[in-house]
């Protein structure tokens, strides 16, 4: 049925209903051995919980850490770190930079342990030690010698 309105444009009746089945065509399951339940209209295996066991095991393995630890960039010394700084371009644009303090890997002859002792230091610290020694720089920065 077809009916014209005033702008003269074609309505139609048109009216969409949820299909029917009839017991003969309703969607049919069936439970398989291996414990899923199967349905026949559309293929799709789903999974029966009361028939198979659940897993106790995590979906997701948690992160290791990695074999060595990564050493920061600090002085155990003096405890100096890396200073924030601008990058100033021609153009005076800043960008930020990091300035990371002068480390260095030294081996420092240790009078009391009668031995060398390697250790990362900055070099204002190595200084220090020359000047103070090494025992009282270490007192002082409660650094134990006798581990490393």
């Amino acid at each position: 049925m077809a009916a014209t309105s005033a702008s003269g444009m074609l309505i139609s009746n048109v009216c969409f209903r949820k299909p029917q089945f009839s017991a003969s065509l309703k969607p049919k399951s069936t439970v398989s051995e291996l414990g899923f339940l199967t349905s026949q209209l559309s293929g799709i295996q789903i999974s029966h919980s009361s028939i198979t066991p659940i897993l106790n095991k995590p979906i997701s393995i948690p992160l290791k850490p990695s074999l060595q630890p990564v050493a920061r960039r600090i002085c155990p010394f003096t405890g100096k770190k890396s200073n924030r700084a601008n990058k100033v371009s021609h153009s005076n644009h800043k960008t930020k930079k990091l300035q990371f303090v002068n480390l260095q890997y030294k081996r420092v002859w240790w009078e009391a342990g009668k031995r060398f002792v390697k250790l990362r230091l900055s070099t204002k610290a190595l200084k220090t030690i020359e000047k103070n020694g090494l025992d009282a720089v270490a007192k002082k920065a409660g650094i134990d010698l006798r581990k490393e």
